[in-house]
């Protein structure tokens, strides 16, 4: 997908000089939030998992925006989708367990101090709150584009150490797949993970052994937006 076509930040980083409306360019440059993501990437990786760093959230965040704007939400909604998308995993820097709640609090400081609407906080915390499968829920259009681009970034690039795929088998089922798109088909009103896994590494059982709770989270999340979820593999489609 695209990169998302934003308004222009401010290069400013101060509290006191940020923009407003708070531009998508202007968190993804921030120090603070720079700092956040590092932190909680590092976190992660000194318990072993997958990365979660400036990759993967900006990834996300394109994935967010690209899927509001493909389902005709309104310009401003798209972007907070990418704001929430660039923070969803800052509360790893906390601990794994409920990551996603305290992503949310932390998120809900920085962007005060920023300056963001209340209103517009509360919209981009719910869906940082509600990204994680175990136990979120598409509450609004913003927190259904999160957890449709969290969910869809599955990629061997995440691997961290490629000799752990003979005794992991989230690196191993993430090192398998050479490559994912998230298809946004709006005319249908559908969207298709769409996955090139090398069977020779990683059997397609193992994907839904530890990724069926990822699929049904985007089935609930497509369908909050008023599409259709589905899955493809190899070119041949399976849910």
């Amino acid at each position: 997908m695209s990169r998302p076509n934003l308004r222009s930040a401010s290069e400013a980083t101060h509290v006191g000089q940020a923009p407003s409306p708070i531009t998508f360019d202007f968190i993804r440059e921030n120090p603070r939030v720079r700092l956040y993501v590092r932190m909680a990437d590092a976190s992660l990786e000194a318990i072993g998992y997958t990365e979660h760093g400036e990759r993967h959230v900006g990834l996300v965040s394109r994935i967010a925006f690209n899927v509001l704007k493909r389902m005709g939400r309104p310009e401003r909604q798209c972007e907070l989708a990418a704001i929430a998308g660039y923070l969803h995993d800052i509360g790893n820097a906390v601990n794994r367990d409920h990551h996603a709640q305290t992503g949310a609090a932390m998120s809900m400081q920085l962007l005060s101090d920023f300056g963001m609407p209340d209103e517009e906080i509360l919209t981009v915390i719910s869906a940082i709150g509600n990204h994680h499968e175990n136990d979120g829920d598409p509450v609004n259009d913003v927190a259904a584009a999160l957890i449709l681009a969290d969910k869809s970034d599955v990629h061997r690039t995440r691997v961290r150490n490629p000799d752990m795929i003979k005794f992991d088998i989230h690196d191993r089922v993430n090192y398998a797949v050479e490559k994912s798109f998230l298809n946004v088909d709006e005319d249908r009103k559908h969207i298709t993970l769409e996955l090139m896994l090398d069977p020779a590494i990683s059997h397609m059982m193992e994907y839904f052994e530890i990724f069926m709770t990822r699929m049904l989270a985007s089935r609930k999340a497509a369908k909050h937006l008023g599409a259709t979820f589905g899955l493809q593999v190899n070119g041949n489609r399976l849910v």
